[in-house]
């Protein structure tokens, strides 16, 4: 049975697992001024990054609305099982319009078969998620094993994040101006995770930029000691030698079966600033 992998704008996918798993995305809405933009369709990584570096305001984002949904779904052949991975519902409305954009179609069509699952995660967590989906659709999974299996993933991803510079965190109001002027002087760099809701929160604060990549790195194997057939994912903002580095030392202590790198999209990016890193990995 075929079946098609969904998600959004929120999730961070390296080519050669989009192409394999032909995922289908659905965009978000990026704004620079009054210019709006559509994630990976109307503006490139390159065109972001070039903008963001010509402005003095981060941009704004906005999570695609239940039309946009009902539109992906119905582009997609009425027999064939759809499965939508959402970004967090911890962190934006997604989920809600992705399962709005399904209430949508079934009205017109009650026979799909439509399912939207809350990821509790993001970025390169999502691409973990629809790697383990393209996997057991290969093991020829049924669609509601699928579903079920999908869902107890969820619960045993761990996301966990390290930002190199506070910047765009104090210029998107998520950090006090003040206390972020401090945190920069002592050269603080947060460890942050995505909690067991979908939020994220603050883990650690480290000082310095080598001891943080070590904490990043040792913070694994609190939350897995069994890598036998375990992928990681990992994504990083305009920081590619930066990620492949740490990458390396990570496959150095911690034999995963297999590893993806991508760059973050503009939503996580916007935040995370440049080399923040983003890993995502099934704990125990």
């Amino acid at each position: 049975m075929h079946i098609q992998l969904m998600t959004d704008g929120g999730a961070d996918i390296p080519k050669r697992l989009s192409d394999e798993a032909a995922v289908r995305t659905v965009p978000l809405y990026l704004y620079f001024g009054d210019q709006e933009y559509r994630t990976g369709t109307t503006i490139d990584l390159e065109t972001f990054y070039r903008k963001m570096a010509s402005s003095d305001k981060l941009p704004q984002s906005s999570a695609p609305n239940p039309h946009d949904f009902y539109q992906a779904y119905k582009h997609v052949e009425p027999e064939t099982p759809i499965i939508m991975l959402s970004l967090s519902n911890g962190l934006s409305v997604t989920y809600e319009n992705a399962v709005r954009g399904k209430q949508m179609l079934l009205e017109e069509e009650p026979d799909r078969q439509i399912e939207v699952i809350n990821s509790k995660t993001a970025s390169c967590g999502l691409a973990l998620l629809l790697h383990e989906a393209k996997t057991k659709v290969n093991e020829q999974y049924t669609y509601e094993q699928l579903v079920q299996h999908l869902r107890d993933r969820v619960e045993q991803t761990s996301t966990l994040f390290v930002l190199k510079t506070l910047e765009n965190l104090i210029l998107g109001g998520r950090l006090d101006r003040v206390k972020g002027t401090i945190a920069k002087t002592l050269n603080i760099k947060p460890l942050m995770r995505g909690s067991d809701e979908g939020t994220i929160e603050v883990t650690e604060k480290v000082r310095g930029d080598k001891k943080s990549i070590r904490r990043f790195i040792e913070q694994i194997g609190a939350y897995t000691k069994d890598f036998e057939g375990k992928v990681l994912a990992m994504s990083h903002c305009n920081a590619e030698s930066r990620a492949k580095k740490v990458l390396e030392e990570i496959k150095q202590h911690y034999p995963f079966k297999d590893t993806y790198l991508t760059e973050m999209g503009p939503l996580i990016a916007t935040y995370a600033g440049e080399g923040g890193l983003v890993i995502s990995f099934f704990n125990d």
